[in-house]
């Protein structure tokens, strides 16, 4: 009987060739399969671009298409199929990696696989391999300090507005708005109803070549910030 192989879920920080952990680089050494997440839409990945460096020759390299849609059973079959794939992967006694961006626990498409595998395969072997967040390798890049003493950290997103913000934003000083990309209009202002205008900066494809960072926010509504945008923004006196 064929012992079944394990699935790593594996950050390779945000872009950065050289913020990948030594165990990511091990792990995707040493794996037979390497999955990827796409858009039905766009094949490319920025995760294994950066991982590419470590990937041997004799491993796999298989796209998975996540539907970008709001119809949540369009979704969760999309979701479904893919755990799927890789629980075959799984059965056939290889060792595969699933790489994301950043943090596979933070605003990842790691966490839609996890559900999925744990469904389709309960006794599945899974490891998470924790990455760098794109947040604190922008905050590095400021030397820009994310929270100290007794203050508070929220970390949310910005794929709706800045609607949300307004309602969660009241008991902390420090904040990071992930996904800023669509409304960046409504995040101004909340930022600016909730007081963290003022010391707010936009960072954009944090540590890869095209690297951008915004001071005045509104620059960014003349055009619509780049996808992998975020926001650092503090109440700090």
């Amino acid at each position: 009987m064929i012992k079944c192989g394990k699935l790593f879920g594996t950050g390779v920080g945000p872009g950065d060739p050289e913020l990948l952990t030594l165990k990511a680089v091990r792990v995707i050494n040493e794996a037979d399969v390497i999955f990827t997440a796409a858009s039905t839409k766009n094949k490319y990945s920025v995760a294994l671009e950066t991982a590419r460096p470590h990937i041997s020759k004799s491993a796999v390299t298989r796209s998975l298409s996540f539907p970008m849609t709001k119809d949540k059973d369009v979704m969760e079959a999309g979701w479904n199929k893919n755990a799927i794939e890789i629980a075959d992967v799984l059965k056939q006694g290889k060792n595969a990696v699933f790489l994301t961006l950043g943090d596979p626990t933070t605003y990842s498409t790691f966490g839609y696989i996890l559900r999925g595998l744990k469904k389709v395969m309960p006794d599945a072997e899974i490891e998470t391999i924790p990455g760098i967040t794109s947040f604190h390798a922008a905050a590095a890049r400021l030397n820009r300090i994310l929270v100290e003493a007794e203050e508070s950290l929220l970390v949310t997103s910005g794929a709706y507005g800045g609607e949300n913000l307004e309602k969660i934003a009241e008991n902390t000083k420090n904040l990071v708005i992930m996904k800023a990309y669509k409304n960046i209009k409504g995040i101004n202002e909340a930022l600016r109803e909730t007081g963290f205008y003022d010391k707010s900066v936009a960072v954009s494809r944090c540590g890869r070549k095209d690297e951008k960072i915004t001071e005045n926010l509104d620059e960014l509504e003349k055009k619509a910030p780049d996808y992998w945008t975020l926001i650092l923004a503090s109440r700090r006196k």
